[in-house]
């Protein structure tokens, strides 16, 4: 598969990015169906046995979609590797992917060569996910196909890096498929990050206030209720700087402004402090993008609003 067999059948330039917890086979479906690539995490199906039935869900639900709609045609999906050492999961998860001929794998937190002939040994394409120019040219060393340049602004664990001064970094030299990721929730950004260089955009947050999404209600309703400054960048929860609620932070009985030297070990959700928060469960992420977001709505229509305003912006700035 090629960026040109993604480009085939996508509505909008635009991949649901894979959320831990919140993405679904539901979500992947909608998303899918309504012409976006969507993803998930293989470390959300629980236990690991649930993968493979996940993966005949997907590929049932699209391939029944494709007999009813042979004009519009599901987009293809995608399935997220963790690669980290720590994740003793991914022999087996790749090998259920394996058997499923997933077409697109997105790798994070290391680039491993095998993984990438491994996926390439049965027709998909690797995308991994950076934060900086220089782990990008890790990733294409060891093959991966393209890139995904998570940008400051974007949920989870993101970069520092302007979404500008990564992509155009990385365009310098790589031709290849090149994603934007941070704080893309409407469809005039979409065509900007093609505009700045990139093939397609990268859009999470927004997906979280959809009905498909595995979010608690108050979750949803933080993002429909939020916006920029909402969102604290910290890495006192995973190690790893990330884009946190700062209402769910209050939650955990904590002040999203004096963050700074707290042991993490020693975090209690809640004034009785019986649970640890736990970073996702309880401290919830979400990009800077949430400001555009007013309410709680179906993917499908979410991806119905971003192609209307995707074709505003081409109207307005080339009148076509």
């Amino acid at each position: 598969m090629s960026l040109s067999d993604i480009l085939r059948n996508l509505r909008l330039p635009v991949i649901g990015a894979p959320m831990f917890i919140v993405s679904n086979p539901r979500l992947v479906i909608a998303q899918c169906t309504a012409g976006i690539v969507g993803s998930f995490p293989a470390l959300n199906a629980r236990p690991e046995s649930l993968l493979d039935e996940w993966l005949h869900e997907i590929s049932e639900a699209l391939a029944a979609w494709d007999r009813d709609h042979p004009d519009t045609p599901a987009a293809p999906f995608a399935v997220n590797q963790i690669v980290h050492r720590s994740n003793d999961r991914l022999d087996h998860d790749m090998a259920v992917c394996a058997e499923w001929k997933v077409p697109i794998v997105i790798s994070s937190l290391g680039a491993r060569a095998e993984l990438n002939e491994a996926v390439h040994g049965w027709g998909g394409i690797t995308l991994h996910d950076v934060i900086d120019d220089r782990f990008a040219r890790k990733a294409i060393e060891k093959g991966a196909d393209g890139v995904i340049a998570v940008a400051a602004g974007a949920g989870g664990h993101a970069g520092r890096w302007s979404p500008f001064a990564l992509l155009q970094e990385i365009r310098a030299w790589f031709g290849g498929p090149l994603i934007l990721s941070g704080a893309i929730a409407n469809g005039g950004s979409v065509l900007a990050a093609q505009a700045a260089g990139a093939d397609l955009a990268y859009v999470g947050s927004p997906f979280i206030a959809t009905d498909e999404a595995n979010a608690p209600d108050a979750y949803k309703q933080a993002i429909v209720d939020s916006g920029a400054a909402d969102v604290v960048y910290t890495d006192l929860f995973t190690g790893v700087h990330g884009n946190y609620l700062r209402s769910s932070i209050a939650d955990a009985g904590l002040d999203p402004d004096n963050l700074a030297g707290i042991d993490p070990t020693a975090m209690k959700f809640g004034s009785e402090g019986s649970t640890r928060a736990k970073a996702w469960r309880d401290i919830w992420g979400s990009g800077q993008g949430i400001g555009a977001i007013d309410r709680v709505r179906p993917a499908g229509e979410f991806v119905d609003l971003l192609a209307d305003q995707y074709t505003a912006a081409k109207t307005r700035l080339c009148g076509s």
